[in-house]
């Protein structure tokens, strides 16, 4: 199986899709407890929510599981948010902190070592050349990275997660001309409610690309699932209803990001 699929486009703006990926390997998938292969923390439907809202946008998308490797997680383990219940690169729970493997299934250091070489760098070379693709073509590239997940998730935070969470790692993933851009449409959306650098400060994609000084900007944005999915639970089915309403502001968040590209170039 591939890693990923890439479509190349002539924008500015370039969408990464890290968790939308539903395939496993027969091999790893023998290994999931029956928890396991509901598959539940997928970010479903994002890549078709987002399909055509930007003309000429590039994206770059994971088409395995996050239970195979998480392609938004360091590499090197290390956690992305100390001292909170987070996933690791490899999940041994999902996000209701319940056993996802088999007795004595769960992955080992080779697993991790395999998957990487397999799953996770793939992934982040393609997108790694698509951001500098972009770059030679307009001096400056912003990758819009795209997520979802349940908005009450225990294990995870308190309450009830805001619809839109902006992360940009405390506004040193991008120019705060991006921040304040996207935060500007979320706070007028109405129906909805937003955060910035909440729960979800960005994730290791965001903050590893994310360098303004060199071009390169990048932004997250967490959507609670509730804002397009008919119900958070199995089988996650897609709300066109819901979902029109909601892409209404994401393809205004895009274009606003992609007009401001070309002032970040005379900044690089």
């Amino acid at each position: 199986m591939t890693s990923h699929e890439t479509r190349q486009g002539t924008s500015p703006v370039i969408l990464g899709f890290p968790h939308t990926g539903t395939e496993v390997p027969p091999a790893i998938w023998e290994r999931l407890n029956d928890n396991g292969k509901l598959l539940a923390d997928t970010d479903w439907h994002i890549h078709n929510l987002y399909d055509g809202l930007l003309d000429g946008v590039t994206t770059v998308r994971a088409t395995f599981h996050r239970y195979v490797i998480d392609a938004n997680r360091d590499p090197s383990g290390t956690s992305l948010y100390p001292g909170q219940n987070t996933t690791g690169l490899i999940p041994e729970t999902d996000f209701d902190g319940k056993a996802i493997w088999k007795d004595g299934q769960a992955p080992d250091e080779a697993d991790i070592a395999g998957r990487l070489g397999d799953f996770h760098a793939p992934y982040h070379a393609a997108l790694a050349a698509e951001i500098e693709r972009v770059k030679s073509i307009h001096g400056v590239a912003i990758l819009y990275d795209c997520h979802s997940i349940r908005s009450h998730i225990p294990f995870l935070f308190e309450g009830k997660l805001p619809d839109f969470n902006i992360g940009t790692d405390m506004g040193k993933t991008c120019d705060a001309a991006i921040e304040r851009a996207v935060v500007t449409v979320t706070g007028a959306a109405k129906g909805y409610d937003s955060i910035l650098n909440g729960r979800f400060k960005g994730g290791w994609t965001t903050r590893h690309y994310g360098r303004p000084e060199t071009g390169v900007h990048a932004i997250q944005m967490e959507l609670a699932q509730s804002t397009h999915l008919a119900t958070e639970a199995p089988p996650f089915a897609y709300d066109p209803a819901k979902a029109e309403r909601l892409r209404v502001h994401l393809k205004d968040i895009l274009a606003r990001i992609a007009e401001i590209a070309p002032s970040l170039k005379q900044q690089a």
